[in-house]
C-alpha cells in the first residue's frame, strides 16, 4: 500500500483532506483541454480514497451539436470519461508533483449503466472511490449524479505512464483516456 500522507496543498487547492481543486490546478494535474476537459472542479477530495468531480453542463458544449440536434443529451461515454478525469486528478494529488501531466490509459471499464440523460443546465457530480492500486494501475468505482439522482455508474481501471516512457515505446496496449 502506498503512503498517502501528502499534506502540502498545491496552488489551486484548498485544504488537504476534503479539499477542493480549481480548474487551474486540474489543468496542471491532467493534460486534457477544451473541448475534452470534462470537469470544472473537484471537491471533497480524500487523498488516496475518493473525490467528487463537478461538471456544469452548458448548452454550448461542442458535443451537443451532433448528440442530438434539437434534443441535446451528454454522451454516456463522456460521462464515463468525466469519471476517469476525476480519478486522474485524485491520483495526481495523492502521488504529488512528480505525477503531474502523466498520461493515463483506460485498461478496463465494467458494469457501465446509464440511468437517465444528462442535459444542458445539469450540474453533474461525479463520485469516484478507489478500490485498489498496485504500482501504476488504479481501479475505481464511479457514480455520476444530478440533483442527487444517479445518472450513470461504472467500474474502471487505468494505467499511469510517463510521457517519456510512452514515447520510448512502452505502450500499455490500451487506449489513451483520462
Amino acid at each position: 500500500m502506498n503512503d498517502h500522507s501528502n499534506t502540502t496543498a498545491a496552488p489551486g487547492v484548498t485544504g488537504t483532506e476534503g479539499h477542493t481543486v480549481d480548474i487551474q490546478r486540474i489543468m496542471q494535474c491532467i493534460p486534457h483541454r477544451y473541448p475534452f476537459l470534462l470537469i470544472d472542479r473537484v471537491v471533497d477530495m480524500r487523498l488516496g480514497e475518493s473525490a467528487i468531480g463537478v461538471k456544469n453542463v452548458s448548452v454550448n458544449e461542442s458535443f451537443f451539436a451532433g448528440h442530438f440536434p434539437g434534443h441535446p443529451v451528454m454522451p454516456g461515454v463522456l460521462i464515463i470519461e468525466s469519471m476517469a478525469q476525476t480519478a486522474a486528478v485524485l491520483v495526481v494529488e495523492t502521488l504529488g508533483p512528480e505525477a503531474e501531466g502523466k498520461l493515463v490509459y483506460f485498461m478496463m471499464i465494467e458494469n457501465a449503466k446509464f440511468r437517465r440523460p444528462v442535459v444542458p443546465g445539469d450540474a453533474m457530480r461525479v463520485h469516484v472511490a478507489k478500490q485498489r492500486n498496485r504500482g501504476n494501475v488504479w481501479k475505481f468505482d464511479g457514480v455520476a449524479r444530478v440533483d442527487g439522482a444517479v445518472v450513470a455508474e461504472a467500474s474502471f481501471a487505468a494505467m499511469i505512464l510517463d510521457k517519456k516512457a510512452e514515447q520510448a515505446g512502452e505502450k500499455p496496449g490500451a487506449k489513451p483516456s483520462a
